[in-house]
């Protein structure tokens, strides 16, 4: 994977993640995380972490506000709550959090890497040098109050970090992996997310090298008294600002200020082929489930979605919305959450991977078929808009026990 990923804007959102709620995301999140360690092994979990895309998606598919910062912390928070009890056998550690949870992060670190046999210090030292980095040698205007630290048994790590602008009502998330990383300090990002806004000071930039050095030269031979001195001198002067074009670009998901999923916000070619797969290939592969009472073609078709999470490639996130029609969200946009949907989907998920344990891989295949086959028919199948799939949807969704933070339908 790339250092730099490319960027977002992440609107934010007050309130907080109902208990109903809370608690599917943690099992939801926690079976998908199996699922793709199970296939893939635990370093492409970290790898799909790392990826801003993918981890938008991924908190979209579990039911939390499609677009807003508040998936970083439900998701972090998720997995926190569901991988504890799992991290003896797949050796997976969440650490850190909002606020004062952040900042116990070092301390959970030492204590894992004497638990398991890691480097406690050293993790908790790049723990450090991760927000020092973010909230210090880039100043984007954005104030850190997030940190999360996932480690594997061996030292394998990822870091993501969030921070605010109050005045911009907006957050920027920042992805850090240990996979390639030669130094803190040179570029070392998998990926930051938020939208350009003016000149940001980014002294890990490459070309900052000279700067980097400079500084320390400077440090040396002036000290801080002289240097804040000659700084105060530079600053009355009225020199132009470097050109925009100075700047790094990158490429960046924007996630819009409204609320509401409308149809620029989806590529509709692949949510036709998940309907599509569900229908076509559902009845096949699940012709068991289909017999239990409440596992339809509604759950197929959040399932098809759940199953392009643990399989789909970087490049298929581009529309972190689209996977909000799995399962909805708590604000009742695009719709209300399905909880029969939810619970069966986690229920099918649950089963798939308990016995896949045991060697039984049917169910697992079953849902990579179900995702290999949204792929094929996405090319020429079609549909109802997404205007017109929302409005079914709601008017389904008391038979689906729908629910958001107003209350029930």
């Amino acid at each position: 994977m790339a250092k730099r990923a490319g960027s977002a804007d992440l609107p934010l959102h007050g309130g907080h993640v109902p208990r109903w709620l809370s608690d599917r995301m943690t099992k939801l999140g926690s079976v998908i995380s199996e699922a793709i360690v199970q296939e893939y092994g635990r370093d492409e979990l970290l790898r799909r972490l790392a990826h801003p895309f993918w981890f938008q998606s991924f908190g979209a598919v579990m039911g939390m506000d499609w677009h807003s910062s508040g998936i970083t912390t439900s998701v972090l928070g998720a997995l926190k709550r569901g991988l504890a009890p799992l991290s003896g056998e797949l050796g997976i550690h969440v650490c850190g959090g909002k606020g004062r949870h952040s900042r116990l992060t070092p301390q959970e670190l030492i204590g894992i890497g004497d638990r398991v046999g890691f480097d406690g210090m050293a993790m908790a030292k790049a723990s450090r040098l991760v927000a020092k980095v973010d909230s210090a040698a880039i100043q984007d205007g954005f104030d850190l109050y997030l940190h999360g630290f996932i480690v594997t048994d061996d030292g394998s790590w990822v870091v993501i970090q969030q921070g605010m602008n109050e005045e911009s009502h907006q957050a920027r998330r920042y992805h850090w992996q240990s996979e390639g990383l030669k130094s803190f300090v040179d570029e070392p990002h998998a990926a930051i997310d938020g939208e350009r806004q003016g000149e940001i000071v980014n002294l890990t930039d490459k070309r900052a090298e000279a700067s980097r050095s400079g500084q320390l030269d400077m440090l040396a031979d002036l000290g801080p008294d002289k240097i804040a001195l000659e700084f105060a001198a530079i600053r009355a002067e009225t020199a132009p600002p470097p050109s925009a074009t100075d700047q790094m670009l990158l490429p960046h998901l924007i996630m819009p200020a409204h609320h509401d999923v409308r149809s620029s916000d989806v590529v509709t070619r692949r949510l036709h082929g998940a309907l599509a797969a569900a229908a076509d290939q559902g009845p096949v592969d699940f012709a068991d489930l289909l017999l239990v009472p409440g596992v339809g073609a509604r759950t197929v078709q959040a399932l098809a979605m759940v199953a392009e999470v643990v399989h789909g490639a970087p490049y298929r996130f581009s529309d972190p919305a689209r996977f909000s029609f799995a399962h909805g969200g708590k604000d009742r946009h695009p719709f209300p959450v399905p909880l029969r949907v939810y619970d069966h989907t986690i229920r099918v998920m649950t089963s798939a991977v308990q016995k896949a344990k045991l060697g039984e891989a049917e169910e697992m295949a079953a849902l990579k078929r179900l995702d290999e086959q949204s792929r094929r028919l996405e090319r020429i199948a079609t549909g109802p808009s997404v205007e017109e799939m929302i409005a079914d949807e709601r008017e389904r969704s008391a038979s689906y026990a729908g629910r958001s933070v107003f209350g029930w339908e």
